[in-house]
């Protein structure tokens, strides 16, 4: 698929078929994630992959929306803010280090013919919990992945004129 068409084809999917994903698939999209930029190349996060039916179970107290739990596999990013660059003036680029290479690997999903939707709402702790994360790491964005059930209609995106000003 064409990098633009991939774009423009992604949607938040938020239903899912019980067929699993591919491991030569899931190989490539969390590889798109590790090639991903960040600041001073520091590769500031880590991905948790989870199948495990009993430790999605235990995710349901971090959010309880029922699709979520649908999708074969879940991934959860995870921030190393003790590792990542940091500007002169202290800002601390690891939030944005770990969302570049979540859309990395939700455009490589898309690509590969799976969907994801980027979920922030969601109860850290009980996800440290669920999934054993160490205090030096900080649970970030989830994404359930797996092929779409149903594949909504676009969503309203700005037009360009008003995200964009040339000077």
């Amino acid at each position: 698929m064409d990098f633009y068409e991939t774009i423009n084809l992604r949607r938040s999917i938020r239903a899912y078929k019980k067929d699993p994903v591919e491991n030569d698939k899931l190989d490539r999209i969390l590889n798109a994630a590790r090639l991903a930029p960040t600041a001073a190349n520091r590769q500031p996060f880590s991905l948790i992959v989870v199948k495990n039916e009993q430790v999605k179970y235990k995710l349901k107290d971090a959010y309880s929306q029922e699709w979520f739990y649908t999708a074969p596999v879940i991934i959860c990013a995870c921030a190393s803010p003790g590792t990542a660059w940091k500007r002169n003036d202290g800002k601390a680029y690891v939030d944005v280090d770990v969302a570049i290479a979540m859309d990395h690997l939700i455009l490589a999903a898309s690509a590969e013919g799976l969907g994801t939707c980027w979920i922030a709402a969601f109860k850290p702790e009980v996800v440290r919990d669920a999934l054993n994360i160490p205090d030096n790491l900080e649970p970030l964005i989830l994404t359930p992945l797996g092929y779409p059930e149903v594949i909504p209609e676009p969503t309203f995106r700005k037009p360009l004129e008003e995200m964009v000003k040339e000077i």
